[in-house]
Formats: C-alpha cells, structure tokens, sequence
C-alpha cells in the first residue's frame, strides 16, 4: 500500500533546530528565556504590533486564561460557536460555568450573528446575562466580525476569538485573533505552523499579558518565599518550544501560500461536479489561510454522500474527515442550551475536510485527484 496521505501533518521549515540548539547551549531549559520572548515578539509584529501576546502550552490553556481574565465564574453562562472542537467550550466547563450554544451562518460556517443576538436578549430576558463569547473562526475563515463586534459592544459582553486555526487570516485586512477582548492561537501538530503542542493567548495591554503569566506560572507572590493568593496553573510555554516556534514563524507565509494552492487545486477538481461546493471566501472582505480546505457534498445531486467519498479515499490510504460534529449534538453537552436552526447540523452531515498540509506534493496532489475521479466515475 501506498504511504499515508494525512489530513494536516506538521511541515518543518528547516531553520528551527538553530534556535533549539541554541537553548541548549545557554541551558535555557526552562518555561521561560530568550526564545519565549522572541516568539512573542514575532507573534506580536506579525498579528498587530501593539497587541501583546503570552506563550503558553496550548490554545485551550489561553482560552481557559482568557475566560478568567473576563471574569467567567461558578454558573456564570458563555455563548459558544456550536461547530467547533471540543476544546472551545471545554474551558467553559473548567470554570463551573454554563455554555450556550449558537449556529452557524451559511456564509461563513461560523457563529451566526442573528442567532447570537436573539441569544443574548433571551438570556438577559431570563435574568442570565452571558459574561462572554467563545467565537471561532473555522477553518481558518473568518466570521462576520463586523457584527459580532458591534453586538458584543452593544451588550457590553466580552468577545473571545478563538483563532486557533486562523493564524494569518484577516477581515478587511485585519488578523484574526485581534478583534475581540482576547485572542486564542494554538500551534498543535496538525495546525498551519506548529511547535508539536503550543497556543498563545493574545491581549489587549501588557497589563493583561503579565497577568495571564502570572496565571501561567502558579500564581506565585513577589516573596522570597513560596507565597499563593490566587489559584495558578502551569500553563507557560517551555523554550525549547518556543524555539520551533521561532523557526515556524520564518516559513508562516510561505505554508499560508501552499495551504491557499490547496484550495485553489480542490476547486480545480470539483469545477464540474454537480453538487459539490468547496468552502471558500465569501467576499473581498475575507482572507483565510484555509488552514483546511472543505467541501459540502449533496448526496442528491451527486449520487455520493461525504461518507462515501471519505470511505473511498481511505481505501487508496488518504485521510479526510468529516467537519467538526456540534457541540450541541454531543453527549457531554446534550443538557446544554442551543440557539439556532440546522445550519451546524447540516455542515456536519454533508461536509467534508480534505488533505490540506503545506507538505502536500505534486504527486500527492496527484494520487488525491485520481482517488476522486474514481468514485465520481463510478
């Protein structure tokens, strides 16, 4: 059998072992040093210079810190994109709080505007105004922000962007992540640079940047002794991490370029196939990395349902997956509140994601098309 085509794998640039060498040399081995600092600072300049941005071990780490900073607590309620991993709303659960799910728009795929308006009137209606909004821009593909941001402004509820899968991406040419109170990037294995686990949480002010450290290292007193006034956890990114960080951040571009060639050559394909739409940009307004490039498949225009194509795909050793399956559909949250109609529902049953790493070559770009053209010929 033919070597595995996976869905995202990491793709090296070749410059990050000089940084990682580095900290061994300095005995820099530690959650915190020179690399640390660099990333940060490569973060900051590349997302919005006067943004400030703390480096810690996951993107569900800042989005955790990012609820504590906005002061989410025991019964408090957050609205949540309902199509999302889990690890959007888990943290809401983290701290004793509510999450409230919102559909999606047909768009954009991400939290519909409409529904989180009639949320938020709702909740407040009932005496439960939401302390904060988990909104996640998926894919890569930014949302309406727009919208979200004058209705967040509006009620005077904090807005959480989770940009976990949209590093590079921008609305009216500003990065994602940069929108809201706080934003969440993540740099897992399978996302558009990685340092093999990582996020970071972005802030507004260095103020809120050296409090979500403080968080990040156990909430440590200024004593010389052992002092806790706060709960803290060991959330801060190592240097060792933060050095492939540093080598990631030097192809970033570059892999955005390959991921968007991913998208263009996906279009190619199902030019002529009845019944196939790959998930694009709405508009000018709309630049996404397409961190992974999707299609929705009507089954009955097609004669094949995504499961079909996904099945027949792994036969010749190729990985896709079906689109993130709501978090109102699964079992741990089935108590929760929902707002919104099928929309979420209906890009879970019909879509698809399809191999989109940087690392893609011609030839596996080849094998894709011809794994393709074999069920649509049948």
């Amino acid at each position: 059998m033919e070597e595995k085509i996976w869905l995202s794998s990491p793709h090296m640039g070749g410059g990050e072992q000089k940084y990682v060498q580095e900290a061994f040399d300095t005995n820099w081995v530690a959650p915190l040093g020179p690399n640390v600092n660099g990333f940060e600072k490569d973060l900051e300049e590349y997302i919005r210079e006067n943004s400030s941005v703390a480096c810690l071990v996951s993107g569900t780490s800042a989005l955790h810190l990012a609820l504590i900073l906005s002061g989410v607590g025991y019964n408090d309620e957050v609205l949540c994109q309902s199509i999302t991993f889990s690890a959007s709303a888990n943290p809401i659960v983290y701290q004793g709080a509510k999450p409230v799910f919102i559909d999606s728009e047909k768009e954009t795929w991400n939290m519909c505007p409409e529904f989180l308006e009639e949320a938020i009137k709702d909740r407040i209606a009932k005496g439960k105004k939401p302390k904060a909004i988990i909104l996640v821009h998926l894919y890569g593909m930014p949302a309406k922000m727009d919208e979200i941001v004058s209705i967040a402004h509006k009620y005077d509820v904090k807005l959480i962007e989770d940009a976990a899968e949209a590093l590079g991406s921008s609305y009216k040419g500003q990065k994602c992540g940069t929108f809201g109170d706080f934003g969440i990037l993540s740099f897992n294995g399978n996302k558009i640079i990685t340092t093999s686990g990582g996020g970071a949480l972005v802030c507004n002010t260095e103020e809120e940047k050296k409090k979500a450290v403080f968080l990040a290292t156990q909430a440590r007193d200024n004593a010389p002794h052992y002092q806790h006034s706060h709960i803290g956890y060991n959330y801060r990114m190592s240097n060792i991490t933060a050095g492939i960080g540093r080598g990631q951040m030097e192809v970033l571009d570059k892999h955005i370029g390959y991921r968007r060639a991913n998208n263009d050559f996906y279009k190619e394909v199902f030019k002529d196939v009845e019944g196939v739409d790959v998930f694009t940009e709405p508009s000018s307004d709309y630049y996404s990395n397409h961190w992974l490039s999707s299609i929705l498949v009507d089954p009955i225009r097609t004669g094949f349902s995504r499961e079909d194509l996904r099945l027949s795909m792994l036969e010749d050793n190729i990985e896709s997956r079906p689109l993130w399956k709501p978090m109102h559909m699964q079992p741990v949250f089935k108590d929760c509140l929902y707002y919104g109609s099928n929309v979420s529902e209906k890009l879970f049953d019909d879509g698809l994601c399809l191999p989109s790493g940087s690392n893609l070559t011609q030839g596996d770009k080849e094998r894709i098309k011809l794994s393709i053209q074999k069920l649509l010929k049948k």
